[in-house]
């Protein structure tokens, strides 16, 4: 069962309740993955949206219309200068929707490290506050935050198993790893020296989950560990963005999920756009350092087209599959993408940002990938 529950939620991995009064609401005891991926949070109606370029239009609808190449778009929220261009959805879907971010998670993540980084309780060059690593000897004792951020912490990791489910990511997320992620992550063995390669891993977003959540309380109850977590979005990031739909899950140890499994609105992963679009301002109030920033908008020096944790349009190193498009769009284009095509895309010079939720195959993924290009060099 557990191959076959794999195989329905990661097939084709890829690059990779609800509402109340200006808050993230309170999830069931945990785990329950995906459980209120049917739930909904009321939004205001649908604002009358300005007239478009038709040829603009068409690029837009492509992603619809042409489901045989690109797969199944569940919704397609576009913002100029911040106010809304497009938006429409699929059937059965709607502006209230709450769907699964998959790895768009990770910039999330990465944002709420920034604020932790900010308030000087965690440094990014410092070794990581992770136990099982402080032994004396231990290679894994100098990886910083930094190395973790960049996906070059040098533990061993297989985000992709032949099948999947014998990657570790699904055995972390689905199997023995599951009661407790960060332990199953932060056991895995050095495979490099910090800094020295890039290797992609979900499990090193679980990693910081952890680290976040034992910075925010000593606690070491689950409900406590979420508690902490919850309040700690909803002050930082939630209620200042307005993303009241924003909904993190967590495992049994009471750590959330950090490298994969959220859900919001495409309204909402948009303001998440548009902060970032913004260097860490909403509201006209800096809500995070200009430095932050631009670490995580930074080619990494393992993989420029890598930051902190975010896909940034730069070439990647041979052999490497392209994340975006860097032959057509600018370089200060950069996007969260997720599992099966979800996609922010935030595009500073031109004023976009481009929020793309669905499902799509492996083998769909460079049509996907043509279409939001095409339609991000259109607008």
């Amino acid at each position: 069962m557990l191959a076959s529950a794999a195989l329905l939620l990661l097939g084709g991995w890829s690059l990779g309740q609800a509402a109340g009064q200006g808050g993230i609401a309170p999830g069931a005891p945990a785990p329950r993955l995906g459980a209120s991926l049917d739930e909904i949070a009321p939004v205001d109606a649908s604002p009358a949206l300005p007239a478009l370029d038709p040829a603009i239009k068409a690029k837009a609808d492509a992603l619809f219309d042409d489901a045989e190449d690109v797969g199944e778009t569940r919704a397609l929220y576009v913002l100029r200068d911040g106010q809304p261009v497009y938006e429409r959805y699929g059937e059965g879907f709607g502006p209230d929707s709450k769907l699964i971010s998959w790895s768009m998670a990770k910039s999330i993540t990465a944002v709420l490290t920034g604020f932790l980084v900010a308030d000087g309780q965690l440094s990014l060059d410092a070794p990581a506050p992770v136990s099982a690593w402080e032994r004396s000897g231990d290679p894994r004792g100098t990886i910083s935050l930094r190395h973790l951020l960049h996906m070059a912490s040098g533990l061993e990791h297989v985000e992709n198993g032949d099948p999947v489910w014998k990657g570790d990511t699904v055995e972390m997320l689905f199997g023995a790893g599951a009661p407790d992620m960060a332990a199953f992550a932060e056991a895995k063995p050095a495979a490099a020296r910090p800094g020295e390669l890039f290797n992609y891993s979900s499990a090193t977003s679980v990693i910081l989950s952890d680290i976040l959540t034992d910075t925010l309380t000593p606690s070491q109850n689950p409900e406590a560990r979420r508690e902490a977590m919850r309040e700690f979005i909803a002050g930082r990031l939630a209620e200042p963005l307005g993303m009241t739909s924003l909904t993190p899950e967590f495992d049994a140890k009471g750590t959330m999920i950090g490298g994969s499994i959220m859900h919001a609105t495409a309204r909402d992963y948009a303001k998440f756009g548009e902060f970032l679009r913004n260097h860490g301002v909403a509201g006209g109030q800096r809500l995070l350092p200009e430095t932050w920033m631009r670490f995580m908008l930074s080619p990494s020096p393992e993989d420029a087209g890598y930051g902190g944790h975010i896909w940034l349009n730069r070439r990647r190193p041979a052999g490497a599959d392209e994340a975006l498009w860097p032959d057509r769009g600018p370089n200060d284009l950069f996007a969260c993408i997720g599992h099966q095509g979800q996609y922010i895309i935030v595009s500073p010079s031109q004023r976009v940002t481009i929020v793309r939720l669905g499902i799509t195959k492996d083998d769909q993924f460079p049509a996907l990938r043509r279409h939001l290009a095409d339609l991000t060099a259109a607008l």
